[in-house]
């Protein structure tokens, strides 16, 4: 099937990406903020800017959702 199909800006938009993101590649004052954690949560939208850091991969979600977004996992 080769069809195109046009998804519109409307639902890309709407969608955000949650990927796991090691301590050791942020910023020190954020890594200062974290001393026990190895792995953080970020929320990137379409244009991959970043949009929150979190903890936890199911706050990251619950955030996305309670924001009206689509979360989509990146590895």
């Amino acid at each position: 099937m080769d069809s195109k199909f046009d998804f519109g800006a409307q639902d890309r938009a709407r969608t955000v990406y949650i990927r796991p993101v090691a301590l050791d590649s942020l910023p020190r004052d954020v890594r200062e903020q974290m001393p026990d954690v190895q792995t953080l949560y970020a929320v990137h939208d379409t244009d991959g800017e970043r949009l929150a850091l979190v903890q936890d991969r199911n706050l990251a979600f619950t955030l996305a959702r309670q924001n009206e977004l689509r979360p989509v996992s990146v590895h």
